[in-house]
């Protein structure tokens, strides 16, 4: 199985850069899966049921998220009615939605999805690492492919969610930060791993924000909303093999194309 995971994507500049590639991108390396974190997608902050839609019929499958999934109140109704719009599975019981998916492909193949979020210097909700060990015990009854976006600020907690994972899951993929790490690698056990995929998006930015705004928040301490830049565009993710038998990984390459 062959799958792309598109790396944070940042408001009008992250959905037009996919909307313009990514089919190109799917023939061009025969994808079966595309998964996609969305929760920056609509002005930089949460996703909408518009930017949501945009990526569904543009290739993307699945759409994963993080701690900006409820900060545009219209995902709450769709979250509910929408299982591939997933938002982390540490969320409290009760939260709107799923933070775990059974997707099938076009070609007839299972795969799990699981969204985590992390908690150090992020909001203090449930245990990732413990909510995360009961939904794969029930995935692998279904299919040995299992794929987890760990978004999550501190690189300790998801290098951490790696090594719990590995042999147990397929790839650990980790997201928020908006740059990409450099530490793609298959795990001794067969787990594809990477720190941060980055992001899709204008990186003539600080992590897709108008740049002179964000250095005036930084130097003068006045929280003023930065807006979303729009030059350099380029898409961030990776891409993985896996072997949907085993479920293990044989190869994780990181992804950067030039848009414009």
């Amino acid at each position: 199985m062959n799958l792309l995971f598109i790396a944070d994507i940042v408001g009008k500049p992250g959905l037009e850069i996919v909307t313009n590639i990514l089919p190109g991108l799917i023939e061009q390396y025969g994808t079966d899966v595309v998964i996609a974190n969305g929760e920056n997608a609509a002005g930089g902050f949460g996703i909408t049921p518009g930017a949501a839609k945009t990526l569904f019929e543009n290739g993307v499958d699945v759409i994963t998220s993080g701690n900006h999934i409820w900060d545009k109140k219209t995902i709450i109704p769709y979250i509910k009615k929408e299982p591939r719009l997933l938002r982390p599975l540490n969320y409290p019981a009760g939260a709107p939605g799923s933070g775990s998916l059974l997707f099938r492909t076009t070609g007839g193949e299972t795969i799990g999805i699981i969204n985590l979020s992390g908690r150090i210097f992020m909001d203090p909700i449930d245990c990732p690492f413990a909510a995360v060990k009961g939904e794969i015990e029930k995935m692998v009854c279904e299919t040995p492919v299992i794929v987890v976006d760990m978004h999550a600020e501190a690189t300790s907690e998801k290098i951490s969610m790696g090594w719990m994972l590995d042999g147990l899951v397929s790839a650990v993929i980790g997201t928020h930060t908006h740059v990409q790490t450099a530490d793609d690698k298959i795990l001794p056990c067969g787990t594809a791993y990477i720190s941060d995929a980055g992001m899709t998006g204008p990186f003539d930015s600080v992590i897709g924000m108008r740049k002179e705004v964000m250095l005036e928040r930084f130097a003068k301490q006045i929280p003023i909303h930065s807006g979303v830049a729009e030059k350099d565009l380029c898409l961030n993710g990776v891409l993985i093999e896996i072997d949907t038998e085993s479920g293990k990984a044989r190869h994780i390459k990181r992804l950067q194309v030039d848009y414009k």
